[in-house]
């Protein structure tokens, strides 16, 4: 054998190189060039549709943001409307309550003041009343003193004698 051959026999790359395209030789009679391919198709498909899956959720998710942004945003205007009746019903009812406070206050005044002056009504009429009862009883001592002392009064006498001449 010659040389270059023997060099080329001896050379561990060249013998790697052999190796090499009798595997793909190999490899391509099997059909695993096929194979590698179909497995990367299916793999590539299963991608593209986790992808689409991806980009469907994704536009779920975009559009359910966009439907709880438009519900917070109303759920605000109705607050904010909730609010200013709220605010709106405390001032008329603080008015109508200072109304009604005014009114109970005048009432209880007015009925105050007739119960004062039935009070003094009744006060005077009381010492009205005890005022004539002191001043007749007064009297009646004062006439029970003079009938007393005058039993014998000798111009009663003489005036009760000219009245019963009179009156034969």
């Amino acid at each position: 054998m010659p040389e270059s051959v023997i060099a080329f026999l001896g050379s561990p790359e060249n013998w790697v190189g052999w190796g090499v395209v009798v595997f793909l030789g190999i490899v391509l009679f099997v059909g695993g060039f096929k194979k590698v391919a179909e497995a990367l198709d299916a793999k590539s498909a299963t991608i593209q549709a986790d992808l689409d899956e991806a980009a469907r959720l994704r536009a779920e998710a975009e559009a359910l943001l966009a439907e709880i942004r438009a519900q917070r945003e109303d759920a605000e205007k109705q607050t904010a409307a909730m609010l200013k009746n709220a605010e709106e019903d405390a001032a008329r009812l603080a008015v109508e309550a200072k109304a009604k406070l005014e009114e109970t206050i005048a009432r209880r005044t007015a009925l105050a003041e007739r119960k004062i002056a039935n009070a003094e009504a009744q006060a005077a009429a009381e010492v009205k009343a005890a005022a004539a009862e002191l001043a007749t009883e007064a009297a009646e001592r004062l006439l029970a003193a003079r009938v007393a002392a005058a039993k014998s009064d000798p111009s009663v006498d003489a005036a009760i004698a000219q009245l019963a001449g009179r009156l034969q």
